[in-house]
Formats: structure tokens, C-alpha cells, sequence
């Protein structure tokens, strides 16, 4: 298949800037793939889609103020966004200006309380970095680094926990599994009370989400691994759920790409590593039966694997419905049912 296979119009007024208050008021589109229905409700209602018996899948990530800010010791201001941590002190990352930051380049952040140097180019034209700082790397982050919201985003993040799920347990994503953001403490309970199993998986969200798709031929593409675990009592819940007819309800594409990484004939099994797995139309799933998800960028892989779960012509008939009737769309937008 072809990019222009997976591209749609979108007004800039329709990106969401900022996110809904309370979270779970965010606008839900629900996609029904027996009858092709499609229905308008708000995020609340998702529990009337589960059923007693069901598994919903999280991604317990936790995102981390990832994007720093130095200089040069010419001076000159440098860019640096953490993405996949290699060593106690060693990362993988996106730096910019790239042409400045060559092997042996330094780069001081907050007046030298962390300092870093490049050891090395990636293949995919990243650096690799080795940091040193007084005291604690985890506090000196904490301390200088900023949330990584996306390029599209242009209004300043007044609470950085906006950024982050209210079940984030384990740090180390460059980005947020933003289908989780509509989720509150209140809906969480109210599903567990109603029967449905909430089971978290991990994994840390890296380059695949800042990469977009350059070639025209979408064959062509290769993903960017991530690092993610099943733990054996996950898929112990997640294979309980399937004997006894529960549906397997994903919530965002980060856990359908766990979850389909760990299957083995049909049954989810315990295992960490990392996945560079590539769903597009063709792929046939194997634990996933419904999914919970923002709308995405045209032409990215992620409504490449949308349109594997359901129907390429349908979903971007769905997206130009949601464009016309003013959804909100990626990281702060509404969010998309497909049962």
C-alpha cells in the first residue's frame, strides 16, 4: 500500500491545543464494525462499551521531562530529547542542531548541574549521549527538563501532569499514550465495580512516535524499536479474559503493539524486549479485539494500524466525519472507540 492511502485533510484549527477539564469530557467517537454505526458521546460513556468479563489493557508508562535545553561551550543553544535510556547515565536521543553535535561535542544544561557528551550517530541520525551531574541524574531531569509535548502543540503546558495518565507508574517515555489521558480515578473505579479487569502492560514510548513515514511505499518503512513488558500475571488476566469470552479492549496503540508483540497462537505470554513491530492493513490480530484511541496524523503509522483493525476506507471516512463535525484531534484531542 501507498502513503497517499493513508492521507486526509486537516485544518489546523482542529488540532487541540490545550487539553478538556475534567479529562473524561473529551468528545468519544464510537465505531461499530458490524454495522458500520457510527455514534457522538463523550469519553464518560465508554463504560456503556464494556461488558462484565472484559479485559481492558493500559499502558502504565510514565513520561519523562525528556526535552532539554543547553548550550555549546561557544555558546550556542542546543536541543536535546531524551528517547530511549541505554545505561545508568547513557541515552539514546534527538538533538538539535544536529550538524553542531558531532562525536566529542558537549553540552552544558542549568550552568553546569548536567553536562553531556556525544559518543556516537545512529543510524537513523540520532546521537548518543553520556550525561554526568552533580548529585542525582533523576533529580537534575526532574529539575531542568521539560515535558515533550509534540511540535504541533504550541500553547506552553501549565501542569506537566497534564501530560501524564492518572495510572503512569514506570518512567521512561519520550511521549504519552495519549488514549489514556481521557481517563480519570472515578471512571477507572466505576469500570472495575461493573466487572471489567483493568490490566497494565508497558511500554516506553521512543523515536516510532517522532518518526514519520518518508517513503512512498509503505512496505518500505522501518520501525524504530521500543522497549515493552508483559509480566506473567498480565498475561495470565489477559488470557483468563479470553477463556471465558471476554473481549480484549486495548487502550492506545502502544498496548495493541505490546499485546500483539507477546502473543503466541492466540495467548498473550509473559516476555520483555524490544518490538519493532509494524501493524498495517493485512496484519491479522491476535489478542486485540477492540480499541481505545486518539485520532491520528495523516500518513503515520499509527492510523496505519487503525485502519489494520478495522477498514482503510471506513477509517478515513470516519476521520473526515470528525473533521467536519469539530473534533479535537492527536495528543489533547477526542478520542475514537473501534468494537
Amino acid at each position: 500500500m501507498k502513503l497517499s492511502d493513508f492521507m486526509y485533510d486537516l485544518p489546523e484549527a482542529r488540532i487541540a491545543q490545550t487539553p478538556v477539564e475534567p479529562r473524561d469530557h473529551s468528545r468519544l467517537m464510537v465505531l461499530h464494525r458490524d454495522t458500520g454505526e457510527i455514534e457522538h458521546k463523550h469519553f464518560y460513556d465508554i463504560i456503556d462499551y464494556l461488558n462484565p468479563g472484559d479485559c481492558l489493557v493500559i499502558n502504565e508508562t510514565k513520561v519523562i521531562p525528556a526535552r532539554l535545553y543547553g548550550e555549546r561551550p561557544t555558546g550556542g543553544a542546543v536541543e536535546v530529547l531524551l528517547l530511549k535510556q541505554l545505561g545508568p547515565k547513557r541515552w539514546e536521543t534527538l538533538v538539535r542542531p544536529g550538524k553542531k553535535l558531532k562525536p566529542g561535542a558537549e553540552v552544558s544544561f542549568g550552568d553546569g548541574r548536567l553536562k553531556c557528551r556525544v559518543m556516537e550517530t545512529t543510524d537513523v541520525g540520532g546521537r548518543i549521549v553520556e550525561f554526568e551531574c552533580e548529585g542525582s541524574f533523576e533529580a537534575a531531569l526532574d529539575a531542568l527538563g521539560e515535558m515533550p509535548l509534540p511540535p504541533y502543540i504550541h500553547e506552553k503546558l501549565q501542569d506537566r501532569d497534564r501530560y501524564q495518565t492518572v495510572y503512569a507508574k514506570q518512567d521512561g517515555s519520550a511521549a504519552a499514550p495519549t488514549a489514556g489521558l481521557h481517563f480519570t480515578p472515578g471512571l477507572m473505579d466505576r469500570i472495575r465495580e461493573k466487572g471489567v479487569d483493568i490490566v497494565p502492560v508497558l511500554l516506553h514510548v521512543g523515536l516510532g512516535t517522532f518518526r514519520p513515514v518518508k517513503v512512498e511505499n509503505i512496505e518500505d518503512h522501518e520501525m524504530h524499536s521500543e522497549y515493552f513488558e508483559v509480566t506473567q500475571e498480565a498475561a495470565d488476566r489477559v488470557n483468563a479474559a479470553r477463556a471465558r469470552g471476554g473481549r480484549i479492549v486495548a487502550v492506545g496503540t502502544t498496548s495493541v503493539r505490546t499485546l500483539e508483540s507477546a502473543a503466541e497462537d492466540g495467548r498473550l505470554i509473559a516476555k520483555r524486549g524490544d518490538t519493532n513491530i509494524f501493524i498495517k492493513p493485512g496484519y491479522r490480530f491476535q489478542l486485540v479485539d477492540a480499541l481505545i484511541t486518539n485520532f491520528h496524523l495523516p500518513g503515520s503509522t499509527l492510523i496505519m494500524l487503525v485502519s489494520a483493525l478495522w477498514d482503510r476506507e471506513r477509517i478515513l471516512e470516519a476521520y473526515k466525519t470528525a473533521v467536519k463535525d469539530e473534533y479535537r484531534f492527536f495528543s489533547f484531542g477526542d478520542a475514537m472507540l473501534i468494537e
